[in-house]
Formats: structure tokens, sequence, C-alpha cells
């Protein structure tokens, strides 16, 4: 009997990049571009599915630090222009719609 574990992948998580209309600015260090994880269902505690679907601010700065490379801080979200916002909760949303509705979309 072979055992495979060493050669099975696991999945990789889904990540998407998003470029920064306006970088963030973190001491010496200059954020051009965010890296958007595919959350867990633990990432998304204490937040209403709807809130996020309905792109609400409140909603997004608080599961946004969970799944965002560099973390960015609640107060950064606030800070951040709203398009940059706007693409980074787009993202967030496609990640929640079911994979079948986004072939049927594409």
């Amino acid at each position: 009997m072979e055992d495979n574990t060493a050669t099975e992948q696991k999945p990789k998580a889904t990540i998407e990049s998003v470029e920064l209309d306006e970088p963030i600015t973190r001491g010496k260090t200059v954020i051009k571009e965010i890296q958007v994880r595919k959350p867990k269902s633990g990432a998304l505690r204490n937040v209403s599915l709807t809130d996020l679907l309905q792109m609400q601010v409140s909603a997004l700065t608080t599961v946004l630090p969970r799944i965002t490379e560099p973390a960015l801080t609640e107060a950064e979200i606030r800070e951040l222009d709203p398009a940059d916002l706007v693409q980074l909760g787009g993202t967030l949303v496609g990640f929640l719609v079911p994979k079948k509705t986004r072939e049927a979309n594409e």
C-alpha cells in the first residue's frame, strides 16, 4: 500500500491581488498592492453575510484585516480611498459567490 500523502497537494488558498489607487504609507513602507485571501468561515465570525454582500463599511472593516496581506489595520481601512475600499470589498464579495454562479456569469 502506497502512501500518497507526500505527493498529494493541498488546495492552495485562493488569493487575488488588488492594486491600490492611493498607496498606504506605513512608517517608511509604502504599500501599493494588497493580497486578499478567500476567507474561511472563521474569518467571517461576528459579521452578517448580508452586510458583506452589500459591502457595508463596518463589515468590511471587520473582515479585511483578517484576510489581507500585508494585514491592514482597521484604522488603515477607515483611511482608504473609497475606490480602494470598493476594490477590496468587491474582491471579498467575489469570493462569497458560489462557483456555479461565477461560472454562469463568465
